[in-house]
C-alpha cells in the first residue's frame, strides 16, 4: 500500500511520531518546541471568533423563522444537558468503582503552587460572575476578547434581529456569507502547519514530562482513557444507532480533525474545519452554524468525564470519603462549572479548581497530584468533546429534517451514513 506524504492525515501522524521521538531522544531541545504548538493555537484563535459570530448570524439569519432558531436552541440545550449529565455521572461511577487515588502518595503535593489555577477558579466560581460573564459591555469589544459565550451571546441576539428584518437584512447576510468564506479560506492555510504544531506539542510533552510520567499514574489516565472510549462507544454509539447513523462510520469521516486534536490537545483547533465537515455529511448549514459553536461552551463529553473522575480520585488520594449525597452534589456543581469551559487546553484544569473551591474536604492542592498527567489526559477529553459535538449536530440535524447526505460529497463515501 502506497502511502500519500501529501495527505494531511499522514503528515499529522509523521509529526507525532517524530515529536514523541525528540521529546524522548532530546528531552531538553523537545521541551522548548511547545512554542510550535502555542503558534498554531494561537492562529487559530485569531479567527475563531469572528466565524463564530458568522455562521451563527447566518445560521439564524436565513432561517427567517424565530420559532424555528427558538426551536433548535432549545432542543440543543436540552440534548447537551441530558448527554454531559451522562458523562459525569459515568466519570464518578468508573473512579468509584476502580479506586486509583486509594493508597496514593500524597506528600508531593504539598506545598505545590497551584496559585494560578485556584485564582482563576475564584474568579469564575460565582454563578452571578458567570451570568455577568456572558453579557458583553462592548460589542466590538467581545470579537476582541475572544470569550467563546459572550460572542455566542452578542452572535444570537444579532441573528435574531436580522431574521427579524426579513428581506432588509439579506444584504447584510449575504455580506456576512462572503466574508465568511474568507476566514475558512485563512484557516486553510494554517491547517497546512498542523504538523508541524502536532510534532511540537508532542516533543515538548514528552521532553517535559519524559515518558516515565506515563506511567506514574497509569491507573488514573487509564481509567479516564476506557470511561471516555466506552462513551463515546456505547453512550455516543447508542444515540447514533437511534437516529440511523454508524458511529464507526462517523469516526473514520472525521478522522482528520480527530488526528489534529490528538496532536495539539485542542479541540478548539479543529473547529472550523469540523463545521465544513459536517456540512458535508449532510447537516445543513443553519444547523451547524448554531449548534457547533453552541457546543464548545455548553456540550463538553470529555471534560464533563474528567471534572468528575478528577475531582474524585483527589478526594480517594487524600482518604477522603465521600457520601452518596456529597457525590450527588458533586455531579450537581459539575452540571454548572462544565458549562463554559472553553474547549482549549489547561482550561478543564482551571475548571477543576473552581469545582473543589465548593467542597472545602476535598484539599485543593490534590491538583498538584494530576498536574503532570493533565496534558495527557487532555488529549483525550478534547477529543470527546469534538466527537460529542459532531453527533450532537447530526441528531439535531435529523431531528428539524435538515440532514441531507444526498446532495453532499459525503453521501458518495463509504463514511456516510450507515
Amino acid at each position: 500500500m502506497k502511502v500519500n506524504f501529501r495527505n494531511l492525515t499522514v503528515q499529522v501522524i509523521i509529526g507525532i511520531i517524530l515529536g514523541v521521538t525528540v521529546g524522548f531522544l532530546f528531552p531538553e531541545f523537545g521541551a522548548k518546541l511547545k512554542v510550535l504548538a502555542d503558534i498554531f493555537i494561537k492562529l487559530i484563535k485569531m479567527v475563531i471568533a469572528p466565524i463564530i459570530f458568522f455562521t451563527i448570524v447566518i445560521g439564524i439569519g436565513n432561517m427567517g423563522d424565530l420559532k424555528k432558531v427558538g426551536r433548535i436552541g432549545g432542543k440543543a440545550l436540552l440534548y447537551f444537558e441530558i448527554v454531559t449529565t451522562f458523562a459525569l455521572a459515568i466519570g464518578i461511577l468508573v473512579i468509584s468503582i476502580i479506586q486509583p487515588g486509594h493508597g496514593f502518595n500524597t506528600q508531593g503535593a504539598e506545598g505545590a503552587d497551584v496559585s494560578q489555577y485556584t485564582k482563576a477558579a475564584e474568579e469564575s466560581s460565582s454563578i452571578m460572575n458567570f451570568i455577568l460573564g456572558i453579557v458583553p459591555e462592548n460589542a466590538v469589544a467581545v470579537l476582541a476578547g475572544g470569550d467563546l459565550l459572550p460572542i455566542l451571546f452578542f452572535a444570537v441576539l444579532f441573528g435574531v434581529a436580522a431574521a427579524s428584518l426579513g428581506e432588509k437584512a439579506a444584504p447584510v447576510i449575504s455580506f456576512f456569507e462572503k466574508v465568511s468564506q474568507i476566514f475558512f479560506s485563512i484557516v486553510n492555510i494554517v491547517m497546512k502547519v498542523s504538523p508541524i504544531a502536532a510534532f511540537g506539542a508532542m516533543a515538548y510533552t514528552i521532553g517535559n514530562f519524559g515518558i516515565g510520567s506515563l506511567v506514574s499514574l497509569g491507573k488514573l489516565m487509564g481509567s479516564v482513557y476506557i470511561t471516555m472510549f466506552l462513551f463515546i462507544v456505547l453512550i455516543l454509539g447508542a444515540i447514533a444507532k437511534f437516529y440511523h447513523f454508524n458511529i464507526f462510520s462517523f469516526l473514520k469521516y472525521i478522522k482528520d480533525e480527530i488526528l489534529l486534536v490528538l496532536g495539539t490537545s485542542s479541540s478548539e483547533s479543529a473547529l472550523p474545519k469540523m463545521m465544513e465537515k459536517l456540512e458535508s455529511y449532510g447537516c445543513s448549514k443553519s444547523v451547524v452554524g448554531l449548534v457547533v459553536p453552541t457546543g464548545y461552551s455548553f456540550n463538553l463529553d470529555g471534560t464533563s468525564i474528567y471534572l468528575s473522575m478528577a475531582a474524585v480520585f483527589i478526594a480517594q488520594a487524600y482518604g477522603v470519603e465521600l457520601t452518596i449525597w456529597q457525590l450527588l452534589t458533586l455531579l450537581g456543581v459539575l452540571m454548572l462549572t462544565s458549562k463554559g469551559a472553553a474547549g482549549v487546553t489547561g482550561s478543564g484544569f482551571i475548571t477543576l479548581a473552581a469545582t473543589l473551591a465548593a467542597f472545602p474536604m476535598i484539599p485543593v492542592e490534590g491538583m498538584a497530584l494530576i498536574l503532570g498527567v493533565d496534558r495527557f489526559m487532555s488529549e483525550a477529553r478534547a477529543i470527546t468533546n469534538l466527537i460529542g459535538n459532531g453527533v450532537a449536530t447530526v441528531v439535531i440535524s435529523k431531528t428539524e429534517g435538515e440532514f441531507n447526505p444526498a446532495d453532499t460529497p459525503a453521501a458518495n463515501t463509504k463514511a456516510s451514513i450507515a
